[in-house]
């Protein structure tokens, strides 16, 4: 499959299927060469007591998530030949996976900071081993913006070309928001290394404990509050003072972005105007004074700025939200697999993809599964196409559609019922 500005032209075989959305982290022991050598005794003792809280890290598959050898080989059984890598185990000093992590207080700011800092060390061996197959997603803290912009560099230096983790605010977490210009440093040094900012569903929740009703709520609002960092980052004029950034929203659905927008667009042109008119003799309506200084903070309205600098990790993309793609952007949606949660489509991923993209255009479905990707992290197609020429899955195979899923299929995209949601 060949790449004209960043656009893959239609297959004629097969398609080269890249994961916008995988996750892996090093078994708990293994991030201590990776710690800072002042940080091993802590480490030692911490992990002499740790009681890791997930079934699958304490499984006999939980090796996926760190033994390349296997994990190349089980992407390729899936038709998948490279994979944005998010976090997923326990980084030392953690009380659970960092991207559900709550940030930490004052006093446990060092200690977490040294474990963020093994993981990205971690993963740029990890991603060295597979090379151009692997695009690492690197972890950093907004407590401390400066030691956050070393990271961003070194993280740049050291080839992890995933980007940012651009953690959550979450009420109560003591940070300020994402529209504070309190983190424009970070924001300049992504926009200037041409480092996207990704920010994953889970990581923006507020803390609701473990009763039945927490966890159904859990659910319901997790991907409105990942949400947030969009509307935060445009009103907060990020944008405007950094046109170069690149936002990715993962796994947090992708039919519900036509509505926001629609939404967010409605009120900035709403608040524009009411600003606009307080010179006259409606200068102190309550809309005047919410919408004062919004047009020259901003800069473009949210639809534009979604247009020129925005993209969706539209992980296993269900059936119903394809048709709303040309409203997303064609060019904006990544396609991912998840793996290894039980809740991606691995081993089923041609399927997931039939169930999804049987009957569409070819190139458009290459834009999709592949060549979007290649173009936000920077894969090279030349490098990737001649593998998916053995391993990819056939044009002809995700033109047919999906009758009956698999038995024995977890991931939601095969679930009944589904509808475009309101967030």
């Amino acid at each position: 499959m060949n790449q004209s500005r960043g656009v893959p032209s239609a297959p004629t075989d097969r398609y080269t299927v890249i994961s916008a959305d995988c996750h892996a982290g090093a078994d708990l022991l293994d991030y201590k060469p990776y710690l800072a050598s002042g940080h091993h005794e802590a480490f030692d003792a911490w992990a002499a007591t740790y009681v890791n809280p997930y079934e699958d890290l304490l499984a006999d598959t939980a090796d996926k998530n760190w033994n390349s050898d296997r994990r190349v080989a089980e992407l390729e059984e899936d038709g998948i030949v490279a994979e944005v890598v998010f976090p997923n185990t326990i980084p030392p000093f953690f009380p659970s996976a960092a991207l559900m992590a709550p940030a930490p207080t004052p006093e446990e700011f060092e200690q977490r900071w040294a474990g963020l800092r093994a993981h990205n060390r971690w993963l740029a061996d990890f991603c060295a081993a597979a090379p151009g197959r692997r695009a690492g997603v690197f972890q950093i803290l907004l407590n401390d913006v400066d030691e956050a912009v070393k990271e961003i560099r070194w993280a740049h230096g050291a080839g992890l070309t995933g980007g940012l983790l651009l953690p959550g605010t979450p009420p109560g977490s003591g940070l300020p928001e994402l529209y504070s210009q309190v983190y424009d440093p970070i924001w300049t040094a992504c926009a200037e290394l041409g480092i996207p900012v990704n920010h994953h569903a889970g990581s923006a929740s507020p803390p609701l404990g473990d009763e039945p009703a927490a966890r159904a709520v859990f659910m319901v609002e997790t991907t409105w509050f990942s949400h947030r960092a969009l509307w935060h980052l445009i009103f907060g004029g990020a944008f405007r003072r950094h046109p170069d950034l690149k936002l990715v929203l993962t796994e947090q659905g992708s039919g519900w972005i036509p509505g926001v927008l629609d939404m967010l667009d409605y009120y900035h042109a709403r608040l524009v105007k009411a600003a606009t008119k307080a010179a006259g003799p409606k200068a102190n309506t309550a809309e005047s004074k919410f919408g004062q200084g919004l047009a020259a903070s901003m800069g473009k309205g949210p639809s534009e700025v979604w247009r020129e600098n925005c993209f969706v990790g539209a992980s296993f993309m269900r059936p119903h939200e394809v048709p709303l793609r040309d409203r997303i952007g064609l060019d904006k949606i990544m396609w991912g697999s998840d793996y290894p949660h039980d809740e991606g489509t691995y081993p089923y991923t041609r399927e997931g993809l039939r169930i999804a993209y049987a009957g569409l255009d070819p190139a458009e479905v290459a834009a999709m599964c592949g060549g979007n990707a290649a173009r936000v992290y920077g894969f090279d197609l030349d490098l990737l196409d001649p593998i998916a020429a053995k391993v990819g899955p056939t044009v002809e195979e995700i033109a047919e559609p999906l009758k009956e899923p698999p038995a024995d299929a977890t991931s939601p995209v095969f679930a009944p019922g589904g509808k475009v949601r309101v967030w």
